[in-house]
């Protein structure tokens, strides 16, 4: 059984950066050069995520669930929450005038 959420969110979901940087690295003792090192990737690439200026990718999910014991679709998850939202924002007026279809 699921209970469908209707209302809207007014602020926006947290970024996966900002899970990141505000919970996973304090907690792992690392720096961005130091989770840059361990998940095989580039400083400007994590950098860039941590700034919330980059999306998490599916690599990039698997990358953090390896390295942190947790889930991809964790990272996905998070990832898709904001995206959805910033898509809302976006486009929501647009979508509001969409007439849904129902069966004949």
């Amino acid at each position: 059984m699921s209970i469908l959420n209707t209302r809207r969110k007014i602020v926006r979901p947290i970024h996966p950066g900002e899970i990141l940087r505000e919970d996973f690295l304090p907690d792992y003792g690392l720096t961005a050069s130091g989770l840059a090192a361990a998940l095989g990737v580039s400083r400007q690439t994590v950098n860039e995520l941590l700034r919330e200026r980059r999306s998490v990718s599916p690599e990039m999910a698997l990358r953090l669930s390896r390295l942190f014991g947790n889930s991809p679709e964790f990272w996905l998850n998070a990832q898709r929450t904001v995206d959805l939202w910033d898509a809302a924002q976006s486009i929501g007026r647009e979508v509001e005038r969409i007439k849904p279809l129902s069966v004949a």
